[in-house]
């Protein structure tokens, strides 16, 4: 059941005035961030119900925005700032909500490109107790969007990714406005490892793995075209730290020991080939996305598959099961190895099909994916098919034993 923003206050638990802090984290931003934090400032006096406090997070600006934030804090009741000496929006969050005393704790964009009138459906679901965690999604049902192509398939993309990798729920990881109560945040922050972009991500995670709820509010979203995001340098951070956190859940790492939280499943064999499988397939359209700066589309199409491929194998051959026996792991790698040759030829072909029609980097970033999916289906029925072979001849073998 969906609750809104009028049944959440209307519920007995909203009889008392909860407090909300807003984090604007910010590098950088001295032409937005004066009109940006009036506005929200303003919005927030004027239609929204419970006392809230606006924090200006500095991540080592080296313009005039610390300037700025800190005049904006001494005019303007409500709002404060906070100066950090490194940069890293992750690290700003961290130091803000782990030092908070609101009951509900928050961020958004300083672009302001989520429209305020979501405000209070991501945060009531939060104060009446419906959830623990609450995000925008420009992805789901009833969102409304303004951006470019580029940007909406590279957002699908890595969203599709993480779903295979980690097998999470949750539709939009890097929608830059979240909420979360502020036990919940404090108890998760000491287990997340990730300073920058990727520190949205690695919540959200860690939440879903140790059965917190996640509520989705579907926003009005305009992009900020001037946005100086690194897309490949952060696309590159956001892989790694998805490896990390597959390689800790193998582990048996990533519980947390929450009062009220709600156990979910281990990552198991089945997660595992899931898990692996979507990480090497991002890190496969990574270096595509790098190589193809240098080289042909085909060229850097077959390094980086064949680089995936041996990370695809080394990594099963590790954490999704173990092949001591000579000939399994012949069959095991030969499967592998069939599964590299049908890619090449398949996703070879969608590049020529791509070249005849289009030159982009996104068009052929399509068409890999496409590929890649058919081979990946073809990858685990050969494993598989290794895995019954095996079980078979332990069965010929049983009667001798």
């Amino acid at each position: 059941m969906t609750l809104t923003a009028d049944a959440a206050l209307r519920s007995p638990a909203m009889a008392r005035t909860a407090t909300v802090e807003i984090v604007v984290p910010v590098y950088n931003e001295e032409q937005a961030l004066e009109t940006s934090v009036r506005t929200l400032r303003r919005y927030l006096d004027e239609r929204f119900p419970f006392p809230s406090t606006v924090t200006i997070a500095d991540n080592a600006s080296t313009d005039g925005t610390w300037g700025i934030a800190s005049r904006l804090a001494a005019q303007l009741p409500g709002v404060r700032a906070v100066h950090l000496a490194l940069k890293g929006r992750g690290r700003a969050l961290r130091s803000v909500w782990a030092a908070s005393n609101a009951d509900v704790v928050a961020y958004m964009d300083v672009d302001l490109a989520t429209d305020l009138d979501a405000i209070l459906p991501l945060v009531a679901p939060l104060v009446s107790g419906h959830s623990d965690i609450a995000i925008g999604t420009r992805l789901a049902g009833g969102a409304r969007v303004v951006r470019s192509a580029k940007r909406e398939v590279i957002s699908r993309t890595y969203n599709f990714m993480l779903r295979s990798a980690m097998r999470n729920h949750f539709s939009d990881a890097q929608c830059g406005f979240k909420a979360a109560r502020r036990d919940v945040a404090q108890a998760l922050l000491p287990h997340i490892a990730d300073e920058g972009w990727f520190f949205d991500t690695e919540m959200l995670v860690l939440a879903e793995h140790n059965g917190l709820r996640i509520h989705e509010v579907p926003v009005d979203w305009v992009d900020d075209p001037d946005s100086r995001v690194d897309i490949v340098s952060t696309a590159l951070a956001d892989l790694k730290g998805m490896w990390r956190m597959l390689r800790g859940f193998a582990r048996g790492e990533g519980r947390i020991d929450m009062a009220r939280r709600r156990p979910g499943e281990p990552l198991g064999t089945a997660g595992r080939f899931v898990g692996i499988g979507g990480a090497t397939t991002v890190a496969y359209l990574v270096m595509f996305l790098v190589l193809q700066m240098f080289l042909s589309f085909v060229a850097a199409n077959a390094v980086a598959l064949t680089a995936s491929a041996v990370l695809n194998y080394l990594a099963h051959r590790r954490y999704t099961f173990s092949v001591p026996h000579r000939a399994v792991g012949r069959r095991f790698a030969w499967a592998s190895l069939g599964a590299l040759g049908a890619g090449l030829l398949l996703s070879t072909i969608a590049l020529g099909l791509v070249g005849s029609m289009s030159s982009g980097v996104i068009a052929a970033l399509v068409a890999l994916v496409a590929a890649n999916a058919a081979v990946s289906a073809g990858r685990v029925v050969a494993i598989r098919a290794s895995l019954l072979r095996e079980h078979l001849d332990n069965l010929a073998e049983a009667p001798h034993r």
